[in-house]
């Protein structure tokens, strides 16, 4: 029981979107967008390393030139499974966008996380735009 007497809310694991998409195809660009967005999420969670299950990332087929996941040992989650796939090529489609599923053990619901959409993605959901107008 917490301090206030109440039972603390049971460890779950929950997942939190994000989106964003690369200016080009380049490694560059690639680990910068994905860098970025990983931040963004982990600090509007306040999610730590230690508590990530897996993640999974998904790229546009139009980006080729790096996998997202090479990101996760610079950010301190190299002992985390992590996998990268390709997209569906829906005709229309977002360009460069990557995807990123993060599997996070906590206690916070559903409704208590924050999905990330950055920059053009944010045409994906209007209403997780991020930083929050």
């Amino acid at each position: 029981m917490s301090e206030q007497g109440r039972a603390e809310k049971p460890l779950g694991c929950r997942g939190v979107r994000g989106a964003t998409c690369a200016t080009e195809d380049s490694r560059e660009a690639v680990v910068s967008a994905t860098r970025e967005l990983l931040m963004a999420m982990f600090e509007a969670n306040g999610i730590q390393a230690e508590d990530v299950a897996s993640l999974m990332f998904s790229a546009t087929p139009d980006l080729t030139a790096a996998y997202p996941a090479v990101v996760t040992r610079e950010l301190g989650l190299g002992d985390v499974a992590a996998i990268c796939m390709q997209e569906v090529p829906v005709p229309g489609a977002l360009a460069r966008c990557i995807r990123v599923l993060v599997h996070w053990n906590t206690s916070r619901s559903q409704k208590e996380i924050e999905h990330i959409y950055l920059g053009e993605a944010v045409s994906l959901r209007p209403d997780r735009r991020w930083p929050r107008p």
